[in-house]
């Protein structure tokens, strides 16, 4: 079987449309394989729209369709991980509800995988389409991340792929809190393919992924992969120490010579501001990192589930799974 995970937040415009194109490249370029299967989960993370009455109504007409409705918005990536949980796949394909994904994209991933590769992610080809602004700021973060991290991610790839069963199970033993996917995707390893695609405009909507969203998703993924932000404030620290000391030392030098106030106090003063400037986003930086421990130690479920739709959800019990349970459907945890 063939899963299919689309997270959808007040996405009720698109939902039909998107099962329509799934179910066209299923049915008509992977149901001709012999003994294929597959299913599309759709994770309603809180829309406050139609979007779950669209689920159920698709689930009862095509018993492919599962639906999880979480129990209120828990941000893309935790909808994302229920999706995942949820899936019954052999090969488990992730992508977004607004169509900016192609589903004419699937039996590329689908093809790759049947050549042996374990993980295959669809790279954006960058387009006029798309803003300059968001290009850059994307290739430079993903380089940023990299060059910290020691992860590479390349330009482009996003949340558009698919993984293979042993992947996925070995994933979602993952126990943190705001899992950066695209980062633990490039960490663990495996075969891994990329297929190139166009992004498509957004068929219905507006997205509801605004900046303060993506700057949080930014600094999850590299807080949660890199500890040189750490060093950096130490370095920081250090240098304000050091400078400090210095001017310290310059003054009482030069009372000590010439027995008088060595002038600029004014300079002086400007640049102790800069210095406890300096201090205090280093505080900053301890209290993000001191915030994510408290975080992780609460043990809190990444997401809930409110109820489902179509066939039974259950995780699967593989035999290599029983010293270490998966994600639980229903409370993430």
């Amino acid at each position: 079987m063939i899963s299919i995970v689309v997270p959808a937040h007040n996405e009720e415009r698109n939902i039909a449309l998107l099962h329509a194109r799934v179910s066209t490249q299923m049915q008509v370029q992977i149901g001709a394989w012999e003994g294929s299967d597959w299913e599309l989960v759709i994770v309603d993370d809180g829309s406050s729209d139609d979007t779950w009455a669209r689920v159920t109504a698709l689930a009862a007409a095509d018993s492919r369709v599962r639906g999880v409705r979480l129990s209120r918005n828990f941000g893309h990536q935790n909808a994302l991980l229920a999706g995942l949980a949820a899936a019954r796949g052999e090969a488990v394909i992730s992508m977004d509800a607004d169509l900016q994904h192609p589903p004419e994209v699937l039996p590329l991933l689908i093809q790759k995988w049947r050549e042996g590769f374990q993980i295959v992610h669809a790279i954006r080809r960058d387009s006029r389409s798309l803003a300059l602004s968001k290009t850059l700021t994307s290739r430079l973060y993903y380089r940023l991340f990299s060059y910290l991290s020691g992860v590479h991610i390349e330009p482009g790839a996003a949340d558009f792929r698919l993984l293979d069963r042993q992947v996925l199970d070995e994933i979602l033993k993952f126990r943190e809190e705001g899992l950066f996917l695209r980062g633990i995707v490039h960490w663990v390893g495996y075969a891994t393919a990329a297929v190139p695609f166009d992004c498509c405009e957004r068929h219905s909507g507006a997205s509801s992924y605004d900046v303060r969203k993506m700057l949080r998703l930014a600094w999850y993924g590299i807080s949660s992969f890199s500890l040189v932000p750490l060093r950096i404030a130490v370095v920081i620290g250090l240098a304000a120490s050091t400078l400090s000391l210095l001017g310290v030392s310059y003054a009482i030098l030069g009372w000590w010579l010439d027995r008088a106030v060595v002038p600029g106090w004014a300079s002086s003063l400007a640049i102790m501001s800069v210095l406890f400037g300096l201090l205090f986003v280093v505080l900053a930086i301890l209290a993000e990192y001191l915030g994510r421990i408290v975080v992780e130690v609460r043990g809190r479920p990444r997401f809930l589930v409110r109820e489902t739709a179509g066939a039974v959800l259950r995780p699967r019990n593989r035999a290599h799974l029983q010293s270490a349970a998966p994600t639980d459907v229903r409370t993430g945890t």
